[in-house]
């Protein structure tokens, strides 16, 4: 369900799953990015003057959300960048400027990824399985919040990885575990300091990657909340326009099927239920 950073609206609506692939096919993409941009985007309005489809099923002024997916794709012609932040602040401004009637929306965007196949410009491949996200909230005064993340990793780590000491009752036969094959799931999501600070060109979300794949790797854990603390933490030590992080992981670790030592393993994909573990930092 819909939910804005200015507060509760008693109505909005909008176009989701709106598909957008803007392809530079010249190979000189903006900024020196990507030549392939790809995006699964929302976009939800609010006003008073859409009230009266609620009220009385009168349509006056109403903008219908086949025009808001038309004018999503086509305007994603003119942006010019590759980021998933300004997109959404490029949409939305133009969209404000273009009906008046709309006094605030909110933004929303998937990346859908592609990579190059071995440096080239013209042949690409689906990339992933981890997607950049951004949503961005606006109104006629101008960004009420954005907020960036990456959606989807997948990280397996073969060992250095512990749980023991928990409560053990009638309830508990999990062993305690010293060194487990980790198979973990994450998502996060933060907010800026000011808004001016997510338009940075992909920057902060290269680092934030960077780090996630770093921490996973290096760092020896006794749990996947400590993993995603010390992610969290680190994130808002070494990226000051961080003013907030949220992450969710899924303990997604396969089954055991036969091992020998722990050196050698057969495994299986872990069957539900699987572990949600969530965190939550402020600077």
């Amino acid at each position: 369900m819909g939910q804005f950073a200015s507060g509760w609206k008693r109505s909005y609506y909008g176009k989701s799953d709106v598909i957008v692939y803007r392809l530079n096919r010249d190979g000189k993409a903006a900024g020196g990015g990507n030549s392939v941009f790809g995006a699964n985007i929302t976009i939800l309005v609010y006003g008073d003057a859409f009230w009266s489809t609620y009220a009385t099923g009168d349509n006056t002024g109403l903008i219908a959300t086949d025009s808001m997916k038309n004018f999503v794709q086509r305007e994603t012609l003119n942006y010019e960048g590759s980021d998933l932040e300004d997109c959404c602040r490029f949409i939305g401004e133009k969209f404000l400027a273009t009906y008046p009637q709309v006094e605030g929306l909110q933004i929303s965007a998937v990346e859908i990824p592609y990579a190059a196949l071995e440096d080239s410009q013209a042949a690409f491949a689906p990339a992933g399985p981890e997607r950049d996200i951004a949503r961005l909230e606006l109104d006629r005064n101008g960004v009420v919040e954005i907020a960036s993340g990456v959606r989807g990793f997948k990280l397996l780590r073969l060992g250095g990885s512990a749980f023991h000491g928990f409560v053990r009752d009638q309830y508990t036969t999990l062993p305690d575990i010293a060194n487990r094959p980790l198979h973990m799931w994450l998502d996060l999501e933060w907010l800026y300091t000011k808004p001016s600070a997510a338009f940075s060109s992909g920057v902060v979300t290269a680092t934030v990657r960077r780090m996630v794949r770093d921490i996973f790797h290096g760092f020896e854990s006794g749990s996947i909340q400590q993993v995603i603390y010390q992610i969290g933490t680190k994130m808002l030590t070494e990226i000051p326009v961080i003013a907030e992080v949220h992450l969710e992981a899924n303990n997604r670790t396969w089954d055991t099927i036969v091992e020998r030592g722990e050196e050698l393993g057969v495994y299986s994909e872990a069957r539900p239920p699987f572990g949600v573990l969530g965190l939550r930092l402020k600077r």
